[in-house]
Formats: C-alpha cells, structure tokens, sequence
C-alpha cells in the first residue's frame, strides 16, 4: 500500500468510527447534558495519558462556550488534588477500556463526595461505567494503528462526542456571538474577519475617488489626501473604470519618465477585482491574498462604488476601524 493510500484509510477508518457514534446515541446524553445544566458547579475533565490530552481540550471547548470546566490529573488527583471537586460539580472521567487503574481509584470517592459522574468509554461493563451515573458510549470497531494498540479512532471519537456535548450546552444556554467574543477578548483578528465588508470598508469623505479624465497630479493629490495608497477612479454616474496605484504610478514612470501631462485612464488597473459590501470581511481577505492585492473596491450590483478595503485595516493596521472612522480597542 502506497503512502497516499495508507493516509486514505487511516481517514476512513477514523471518519468511521466517528459515524458509528451516530447510532449509540440515547437517553444517557440527554441525561448528561441535563446534569450538566442543572449544575451548580463546574464540569471537572479527568483522564490519563491521551485520554487525558483529550479531556483538556473539552475542557478549554467547554469553558469557551459557556460551561465552566477544568481538567484534573487523576494520579494527581489521589495526592491532594482531589481537593478541588465539589459535591457541586460534575466529573467527566475518560477511558476507552473503562479498566484505567488511576481512574477507577478517585471515582468511587467522587461517588461518596456526593457528585454526579459521567464516563466516556467503549467499556460498558467496566468498573468505570458501573460506578458512572451515567455512561457515553464512545466505544470504536478498531484503532486506525496497524497494530491496533496506539490509541487513535477511539481518542478521535471521544473528542467528537466532546465537540457534540459543548455544541448541545451552547445551544440549550443559548450562549451567542456575543458571548463567544466576551470569552475570546484576544480574538481581535476573529472579531473583524467575522463581521461584513460593509462594516469595515472605507465610505465617503473616507475613501479615494476621482472622476475619469481627472490628470496624474490630481490622482497623486486624492492618494496622499486619504493615505491609502490608490485612489479608485469613477465615471459620472459613480461607476467603477478602474483603480491606480503606487504600483501603477511606479511602472508609469519607468515607461513614461514624466507623467504630469498623463490622465488617470493612461495609467490605471482597468477592472479591478471587487467584492460585494454584504460579503463576509474573512472572504475579503481570502481573495486579497489568492490575488496578491494590498486593496479591494467594493461595488454594487450597478457597478458603483460603495466602498474600498485596505489589506492592514483588515489584518488590524493598529487598532480596528469601522468605516475608515475612529479606532475601536
């Protein structure tokens, strides 16, 4: 078998187990869900070895979307870390066999603590389910590793029931954009590429315009004016005929030398690329840097000019503006 094809399966393998969730689905994940809900506390991860790798990735999923959550080392746990649960919270404990020693040590004190357990695990009869108050199945039909002993469908299904618990609790709490970006106070880049073309683009006294027929000078004049570094050019009925550049100026001169006398039409990109104002700004971006382009214009259906895009102002010159007005933190 070939490296391409090898890489193939390991994917159908993996993707397949994920599939074969859909089917083990029950009453035990609503279940789940609703002690999760009903909660005082937080929802603490414990797992060992990958298991364990896992269990803090949902738990920084879940802590972003809305459920307090913190991962705990079960090893750790038995030697004073144990400290940190609350008859309050809820233990999410992971293992694919159900059998993990460490595990099966802390859950029945967890049990005598008074709070609530559930187990992810392809062990349905195990020590770990037995004492579980409620028992996800995550169990796999075989490991993508030839050998079958590295773990690798059962740690990619596991997080994938993780991603399909924390998607279920921000629905049912009803957690929003809005909440998502309260949480994610870093993500400066996300918040702009996540808002429209029309929030962030330059418009009016803003954006650089001059007519067509209009000379170099006056072109040069509107760059320098607005501090973009290309001036869009319209007709008289507000119409896009072409954009000119520092790039444009630059490869004018070399051929031209003097270009006073020249007319923008002389030396501008005809048929600039463009994009629509209601076009999410993350798509923006992606066609600047497929084209190699610093600047997008942003026209209506009618081919008029509602607006221009700088490649610094989406990527965050300093700080984000709207409209080419005054900065937002």
């Amino acid at each position: 078998m070939s490296v391409i094809e090898e890489v193939k399966e390991v994917l159908k393998i993996e993707a397949q187990g994920i599939l074969d969730l859909t089917d083990r689905v029950g009453p035990e994940f609503e279940e789940a869900v609703r002690m999760i809900l009903k909660a005082r506390g937080r929802v603490i991860l414990t797992g060992m070895g990958k298991s364990g790798l896992v269990g803090r990735k949902i738990s920084a999923t879940l802590n972003s979307t809305g459920t307090p959550s913190l991962f705990m080392h079960p090893a750790e746990a038995i030697h004073g870390d144990l400290g940190m649960v609350t008859r309050d919270d809820v233990v999410l404990a992971i293992s694919n066999s159900g059998t993990t020693q460490e595990i099966n040590k802390l859950l029945p004190i967890i049990k005598q603590m008074g709070s609530k357990i559930i187990s992810f695990t392809g062990g349905l009869n195990s020590p770990m389910a037995k004492v579980s108050d409620v028992t996800i199945d995550v169990g796999v039909e075989r490991e993508a590793c030839p050998m079958g002993l590295v773990p690798t469908t059962s740690t990619t299904a596991t997080l994938a029931m993780g991603d399909a618990l924390a998607v279920v609790l921000i629905k049912l709490r009803q957690f929003s954009r809005k909440d998502f970006k309260r949480f994610h106070p870093g993500g400066s880049l996300g918040e702009r590429l996540s808002t429209r073309v029309k929030e962030i683009m330059f418009t009016g006294d803003n954006m650089p315009v001059v007519k067509t027929g209009s000379l170099i000078k006056e072109a040069i004049m509107e760059m320098d004016t607005k501090g973009m570094g290309a001036t869009t050019v319209v007709d008289e009925e507000y119409r896009l005929t072409g954009i000119l550049t520092d790039g444009d100026l630059r490869r004018a001169l070399i051929k031209y030398g003097n270009i006073n006398s020249l007319k923008v039409e002389d030396v501008m990109t005809v048929s600039p690329k463009s994009i629509d104002e209601e076009s999410p700004s993350a798509e923006a971006l992606g066609l600047m840097e497929m084209c190699g382009i610093t600047h997008l214009v942003v026209l209506d259906r009618d081919s008029r000019l509602r607006g221009i895009l700088h490649l610094h102002d989406l990527l965050g010159r300093e700080d984000f503006k709207l409209n080419g007005g005054h900065a937002v933190a």
